[in-house]
């Protein structure tokens, strides 16, 4: 079951929810850089002549609990886990994750971990809600999905445009960064049905009328976008 995410500019994105064998792996990850960060601190006091209980506490508690938090917030919605399976928090309603998502959260992961059968109840939770949400994304408006990974549409999007390429579409300017950013995306999950409501809606904000197809129109918004912010 997809995840569809309207977007501020009304534009609708379809993510896969990340599955609960990806989240628990991501989490076995984030365990071992806890174990690194563990055995560094340990290892350090030994060398320096440091033994109080204060400076493990400070050391190594505090940054293991505060870990998640961090993480998302200045990693966009990514722990170092996340991060290497390739799956990140997102808000349903298709907003930037703040930090009140992040902390809401935060405090019922922490609730989560410590209840019944050691956290079983988050792993049912994510198993049976069909949008990849446990408690605390239900509370915070989040879910956490899947990001495809990069394909050979990418360097297609991403090629240099000539020095003597000829603008198609003047109005592309009216679109934002986000805007382009969500149509790239679009292109590469390429999904017919997404890509006609994107393209619908890019003709739309900019006023362009063009009779190529959905593919071929925002492949060329694209190019044109690239080749204005760029000169």
């Amino acid at each position: 079951m997809s995840v569809t995410i309207r977007t501020s500019q009304n534009v609708v994105v379809e993510y896969e929810p990340a599955s609960v064998g990806e989240r628990i792996i991501a989490t076995l990850i984030d365990y071992l850089v806890f174990f690194g960060w563990w055995l560094l601190v340990l290892a350090l006091p030994a060398g320096i002549g440091i033994n109080t209980s204060r400076f493990y506490v400070v050391a190594v508690l505090l940054p293991v609990v505060f870990y998640d938090l961090l993480c998302e917030y200045f990693l966009n919605g990514r722990s170092v886990g996340k991060l290497a399976i390739g799956i990140r928090v997102v808000m349903l309603d298709g907003t930037q994750p703040g930090l009140g998502a992040y902390l809401l959260r935060w405090l019922l992961r922490i609730i989560e971990s410590g209840s019944f059968m050691l956290g079983i109840v988050p792993i049912i939770t994510v198993g049976v809600n069909g949008k990849g949400q446990r408690l605390g994304d239900i509370a915070a408006g989040t879910s956490v999905v899947r990001l495809k990974p990069a394909v050979s549409l990418t360097d297609v999007l991403a090629r240099p445009v000539p020095d003597n390429y000829s603008l198609q579409f003047p109005d592309v300017r009216l679109l934002t960064d986000r805007d382009v950013s969500i149509v790239r995306e679009v292109l590469l999950r390429g999904d017919e049905s997404v890509l006609a409501r994107t393209a619908d809606k890019i003709k739309a904000v900019t006023g362009i009328d063009s009779t190529l197809s959905n593919r071929a129109f925002l492949e060329t918004v694209l190019t044109d976008y690239q080749f204005i912010t760029t000169q």
